[in-house]
């Protein structure tokens, strides 16, 4: 029997943009939209912005981008108070440390004083078009329901949640058989004795325990052996900001349908429980580990894959491979290494992360194809699977919203859908700001 459910809804808020998602890529673009002078809104679901960085608890931030993009100045205000920290550049490039705790007020500060208006607990339920284009999202706040109108939008959920409800055309895990990257929860361990502790950056990291052994082939051995989960094959170890810790990224749950509730469930049960036995394994066999503990851990699960929209240009397996170059580059020379982490077991899907070269990243792929009136962010923005792999990490993300807010805010402020859009006035805005987005003497105007 169907009931009808009637929703009252008592405020109605209008902007220039609206973005939803509070993570980097929605930080950049909200922070971005709102210097340029547009009135924004910034929508997040849970308590504290940051996303990965603070709920899920992840560090380093990889990847790169030419500069001067929101990368280098989100970077720049987590490490103050950290200038005299090792700095650290392995083959996944250099690590930059986060201490969440500290990355929740500091990035919060960067969103309130860029001018943008910031909703926390507030959660998008639904999406209104109008002739093709979005016009207005329901939220949940904690007032109640509520109507969010905008000029534009900018998508940084992650799930692109806002492109989904708008009909846009995604597709989701790599090609041939829809597998996606498995879930983790990253957290971090004390009581680290670092005159004999290592540090690992992942499976093809060449480090040595103290008796020659390499610490891989160790991971290796304890997950065939079953002292560490089915597809736990190796445990990475990050340095963070302090000695004594390591930041662990090790737990890994594969086959989860995370864009369904009980999918995280079962995602989140699974990975806890992985977590016992990975704290186990260091305190049993890695010298330096024998008093280690979890001090702290994501309340957020870490999805590293799940809708990715068709845009108006798909960045492909060889734009990454290549280089390549776009007349309409928003974001210039993003860089880090094809890492798909296996959908079908522990480690890497093909046998280790393969090599990328600085790429750029065009407008166009920001831009949902047969949906007006969204800019995507962050790792749902158009691209194939192995792309994915490579752009869907926090600095890489941090740019694009960056793009994504500039691109939004000019569209708001001129009037237009993104049909009407000249990129040039996105790229000048995003020049203006300091962002490189051209080599010496590419630059036509």
């Amino acid at each position: 029997m169907q009931k009808e459910m009637k929703v009252t809804v008592e405020r109605v808020l209008q902007y220039d943009v609206v973005v939803a998602g509070g993570g980097p890529a929605g930080i950049g673009a909200a922070v971005s939209a709102a210097r340029l002078g547009a009135k924004t809104a910034l929508i997040e679901r849970f308590g504290v912005l940051g996303g990965m960085m603070t709920s899920g608890h992840v560090q380093p931030i990889l990847g790169r981008t030419a500069p001067y993009t929101m990368y280098h100045e989100v970077c720049g205000i987590l490490n103050q108070g950290h200038e005299e920290a090792e700095r650290i550049i392995t083959r996944n490039g250099s690590e930059i440390h986060v201490d969440p705790e500290e990355a929740k007020g500091r990035l919060l500060k960067l969103a309130v004083d860029s001018g943008a208006d910031v909703y926390l607990q507030t959660a998008v339920v639904d999406v209104e078009k109008e002739d093709g284009r979005v016009r207005r999202l329901l939220v949940t706040s904690p007032t109640g329901p509520c109507i969010m109108e905008g000029n534009m939008f900018v998508d940084a959920t992650g799930d692109g949640y806002v492109a989904y409800r708008g009909g846009a055309h995604f597709e989701t895990g790599r090609e041939g058989d829809g597998l996606r990257q498995p879930e983790t929860i990253e957290f971090t361990v004390g009581g680290v004795d670092e005159t004999k502790a290592i540090a690992c950056y992942g499976g093809s990291d060449p480090v040595t325990l103290p008796d020659g052994k390499k610490y891989s082939q160790l991971c290796r051995e304890a997950c065939e052996k079953g002292v560490l989960p089915e597809n736990v094959s190796i445990v990475r170890l990050h340095r963070t900001f302090y000695p004594g810790e390591r930041q662990v990224n090790a737990t890994q749950a594969n086959g989860c349908e995370t864009l369904d509730a009980k999918g995280i469930l079962d995602a989140e049960l699974e990975l806890r429980r992985q977590m016992d036995s990975v704290v186990r394994f260091l305190k049993d066999f890695v010298p330096g580990y024998e008093n280690c503990y979890v001090k702290a851990s994501a309340s957020a699960l870490g999805v590293r894959e799940t809708r990715r929209f068709t845009g108006e240009y798909v960045l492909s397996d060889q734009d990454v491979e290549t280089g390549a170059r776009f007349p309409d580059v928003v974001v210039h020379k993003a860089w880090f290494l094809i890492d798909i982490h296996n959908p079908e077991g522990g480690g890497q899907a093909e046998g280790h992360s393969k090599p990328a070269v600085p790429y750029d990243i065009p407008l166009r792929s920001l831009i949902p194809r047969n949906l007006d009136g969204v800019f995507l962010a962050g790792r749902n923005i158009s691209g194939s699977h192995r792309a994915h792999g490579s752009y869907r990490v926090m600095g890489i993300a941090l740019a694009t919203g960056q793009a994504a807010g500039i691109a939004a805010a000019v569209c708001a402020m001129d009037g237009i859908g993104t049909g009407g859009l000249d990129y040039r006035k996105v790229q000048k805005a995003l020049m203006d700001s300091g962002a490189e987005l051209f080599d010496e003497g590419e630059w036509i105007g």
